[in-house]
């Protein structure tokens, strides 16, 4: 599974809690560090907010490669960094992606600790 988030540039489906109850699920970048997945977003997104009030998230990645391997992992929310420590994530997201640092110089970073992950890989070509 890690495999998944060090090798190629796959998309993550994130999944969090809408203040309704409600999944919100939306693609983002992020990368997987000593154990933990980091990602990035303004303050002020949705994502944001649904963390404020909910630190449980769900990962869904698909190998771009390979769309019949995949990874889910349920975790949470454990570390959010903010300033020039959240902009030094965001450049290692933003190399690992596109190859250069990010272009807009402001974001929160949050570090997921998992607590359930599972990998997937069927005997199927594409």
């Amino acid at each position: 599974m890690a495999a998944l988030f060090t090798e190629g540039r796959n998309f993550v489906h994130l999944a969090t809690v809408l203040p309704d109850g409600a999944p919100h699920s939306i693609p983002i970048w992020a990368i997987l560090e000593g154990g933990r997945i980091a990602f990035f977003t303004q303050s002020t997104s949705r994502k944001a907010r649904n963390l404020a009030k909910d630190p449980r998230v769900a990962l869904s990645l698909v190998d771009a490669e390979n769309p019949y391997r995949n990874a889910q992992v349920r975790g949470r929310v454990v570390e959010t960094l903010e300033g020039g420590a959240a902009l030094e994530v965001i450049d290692r997201i933003s190399q690992h992606y596109i190859g250069k640092p990010f272009p807009m110089r402001s974001g929160s970073v949050y570090w997921i600790e998992p607590e359930t992950a599972h990998f997937t890989e069927l005997p199927f070509e594409h």
